[in-house]
């Protein structure tokens, strides 16, 4: 009985590793930053609140404030615990705290921790 929980377990992990990269395919809208414990305002620091992450399939990404556009890579790490965004100079390492099909939460130490939740077009 007990391998057989462990076995059912494991495969629960299997399928939810699976899924997380076709999961993260889409545009994210940030809701939420928290740095050192305290919520920043987004509109402030951004000037807007239309804050977007948009992932695509062949490892493409870009990035969404207001009429701006930045363009860069994503991977995640193979056992998705980790995001990495590569610009044209440095990548920049998230760790995934959670994510569904529909809200994200993601930490970096240096620019704290973010939450998306995934808009449906």
């Amino acid at each position: 009985m007990k391998k057989l929980i462990l076995a059912f377990v494991f495969l629960i992990g299997l399928s939810a590793s699976a899924q997380t990269s076709k999961e993260l395919i889409g545009k994210w809208q940030l809701v939420k930053w928290t740095k050192n414990g305290k919520e920043k305002s987004i509109e402030k620091h951004f000037k807007t609140d239309q804050v977007f992450q948009v992932f695509k399939e062949n490892g493409d990404f870009e990035s969404l404030v207001g009429e701006e556009s930045h363009k860069a890579k994503w991977k995640l790490s193979k056992d998705n615990s980790h995001l990495t965004i590569i610009s044209v100079i440095l990548p920049i390492e998230f760790t995934i705290n959670s994510f569904d099909s529909q809200k994200r939460v993601i930490t970096n130490l240096e620019v704290g921790t973010f939450e998306y939740k995934k808009i449906t077009d």
